[in-house]
């Protein structure tokens, strides 16, 4: 199964159209961020609430790290999420850095189920695992095709990993 997600080419195609998809959702909403007015703070604040009861929606373990160092920098956090939703879009419907943009992406996903809320954060996990575990195959047709070789050959340090015999 996972050299099949990893080197079929039909697969990379229905990979594509995942990580358009994901890329569009994440570009939206980040857009609908920076130009609506968002601040993290009462989320953060909701979140850190969430965190009572005998059931809390919210770990307390989380609500801690809300509490001690999103909210007083809740600034920042508002920059990041808002910046991050529409680079991780970007990056996604062009298909460049999509292994990197696919792991900023999943990591706020989890940051916002850790933080209560459910949306439709869960199904973005679950396609974005896809594109994590297919590697290089998930940006096969994009910008990825062209741009990661070139990176690779530029690489300074591929000389030091490179024996002579093997290049």
């Amino acid at each position: 199964m996972n050299q099949w997600l990893r080197n079929n080419d039909k697969v990379a195609m229905v990979l594509a159209i995942i990580r358009i998809y994901l890329g569009y959702t994440w570009l939206t909403a980040g857009i609908g961020k920076v130009t609506g007015g968002f601040d993290t703070s009462g989320f953060l604040q909701g979140a850190i609430g969430n965190a009572q009861g005998a059931h809390p929606a919210v770990q307390p373990w989380w609500a801690t790290f809300l509490e001690t160092v999103a909210l007083p920098n809740h600034e920042l956090f508002t920059f990041l999420v808002m910046w991050g939703e529409v680079l991780v879009g970007i990056a996604l419907i062009l298909g460049l850095f999509t292994n990197f943009a696919a792991l900023a992406g999943i990591m706020m996903n989890f940051a916002f189920l850790l933080s209560g809320t459910t949306s439709t954060n869960p199904q973005m996990v679950i396609l974005t695992i896809f594109l994590i575990v297919a590697g290089a195959n998930a940006g096969k047709y994009g910008l990825d095709r062209w741009v990661m070789p070139y990176l690779k050959q530029q690489t300074p340090m591929r000389k030091v990993f490179h024996h002579p015999k093997h290049v």
